[in-house]
């Protein structure tokens, strides 16, 4: 399929990738699904493959609680910032009752209150924050942060092992100097987070490809499709148990071409969820790494600048595999053709201690009949959009400081805090405002 709006392929784009060691050491606790160790899987394969000497590897700043406040409320974020396990009962109590505080913010099971929680979500959405500012910067094509795409992650609660909304602060920063920004989600669950934040509006398109029907967050109709002038910007590609390599690409390959031509994104953000792939723990799909990979690679292909950010993966040799193979894309590189490095995590790989994750024997229970009648939905809904929406002209909002990260806890004023939540609501509204 060839893709009428990009350019000829140029020969070499320029990737940054970013890393801090630390975000590997903190632990959800003992049975959790989610295990940030995968990022230092990930990074220890990334260097001895010898990729790095093709990325621009940059450590993330930490993301203030203000920058947090973009998006979320500034209610939630002192709390996260505040909370350890030891005065989570604390902390919840003012709120009511222990159940009630742990309702409000939808901590507990699924998002525990673990030692560095701030911590760690400041190291993730650092790093997102920063690959926007690459691509605006004019310094990267692509850019990478496999600790982020924290998807389900609300405005005031946690959600779905995620608790800062990465994808979504990371975008505001692209919608500065970008009138339309694409993210497109491979994870099997759906991104509920970040199309719930950019509903109603036309500067953002999301779009999701997921299993949908008792499956978490249980959201992403293909009915849903945004509200106001986010009405038909919200793409939801409702898929069944089994999917494989063959299947899948022909469902994204056309509902992406026809977006791309459509749309005409000035950037796009592709959260590579791991636990669409085979054999996951929590997921019920059957890509192999390349039926994975082969998203990557179609996006890529549109030579529009790019940040690819992490997600779910429970099954982690395999997520560290798949995100290892696609930072090589990223630089051009197929490490298939190589055998794999030894490195600190090798026993993790056995029996075959090979790069490849496989597909499995699993019913693909998404027949020709259902898949066609998804895609001919999602493209007369498409048609209906306007071509290519434009933004009328306007100041573009102001890069950020380092005054305007200051937590107002230094300042003289007393109304410093109250200040600076009305700047960054209004900047929020003016970004996603279309005349």
């Amino acid at each position: 399929m060839s893709n009428s709006y990009s350019l000829a392929n140029c020969s070499k784009q320029r990737v940054s990738y970013f890393y801090d060691h630390d975000v590997g050491n903190f632990n959800y606790g003992p049975g959790h699904y989610m295990k940030p160790k995968r990022m230092h899987m990930v990074h220890n394969m990334v260097v001895n493959y010898g990729l790095y000497k093709k990325l621009d590897i940059v450590k993330p700043d930490r993301t203030t609680a203000f920058q947090m406040t973009r998006f979320h409320s500034d209610e939630y974020i002192n709390f996260l910032q505040n909370v350890t396990p030891d005065n989570l009962e604390l902390l919840a109590m003012q709120h009511g009752s222990l159940e009630q505080g742990i309702a409000r913010f939808n901590v507990g099971e699924d998002c525990p209150v673990f030692e560095g929680l701030f911590e760690f979500c400041s190291i993730s959405a650092g790093g997102t924050i920063g690959a926007a500012n690459k691509l605006l910067n004019g310094e990267a094509d692509i850019a990478v942060n496999w600790s982020g795409g924290l998807h389900h992650a609300k405005k005031t609660e946690a959600s779905g092992f995620c608790y800062v909304n990465d994808i979504v602060l990371g975008i505001l920063e692209l919608l500065r100097y970008h009138q339309r920004v694409l993210y497109v989600d491979i994870d099997v669950h759906h991104g509920d987070g970040v199309e719930e934040a950019f509903y109603t509006t036309d500067r953002v398109m999301t779009c999701s490809f997921h299993k949908f029907g008792e499956f978490f967050p249980g959201t992403g109709d293909i009915k849903d499709t945004g509200l106001g002038k986010g009405k038909k910007y919200a793409v939801n590609v409702p898929l069944r148990d089994g999917i494989d390599d063959d299947t899948y690409k022909n469902v994204f390959q056309p509902i992406i071409q026809h977006i791309m031509n459509w749309y005409r994104p000035g950037a796009i953000v592709l959260q590579c969820g791991g636990d669409s792939l085979a054999g996951d723990r929590l997921g019920c799909f059957n890509l192999s790494m390349r039926g994975h990979a082969a998203c990557v690679e179609f996006i890529k292909s549109f030579n529009v600048p790019m940040i690819m950010v992490g997600g779910g993966g429970y099954t982690i040799r395999n997520v560290a595999r798949t995100w290892t193979f696609e930072t090589g894309l990223a630089v051009g590189e197929d490490l298939t053709q190589e055998e794999l490095p030894y490195n600190n995590y090798f026993e993790y790989y056995g029996p075959e201690y090979k790069l490849e994750v496989p597909s499995n024997n699993m019913a693909n229970h998404n027949t020709r009949d259902y898949l066609d009648r998804i895609i001919a939905k999602i493209i007369d809904n498409l048609r209906e959009m306007p071509f290519a929406p434009s933004v009328g002209m306007q100041e573009v909002p102001r890069d950020f400081n380092a005054d305007d990260f200051n937590d107002g806890e230094d300042s003289e004023m007393e109304d410093a805090d109250a200040r600076q939540t009305r700047l960054i609501t209004n900047t929020h509204f003016y970004l996603l405002r279309t005349p």
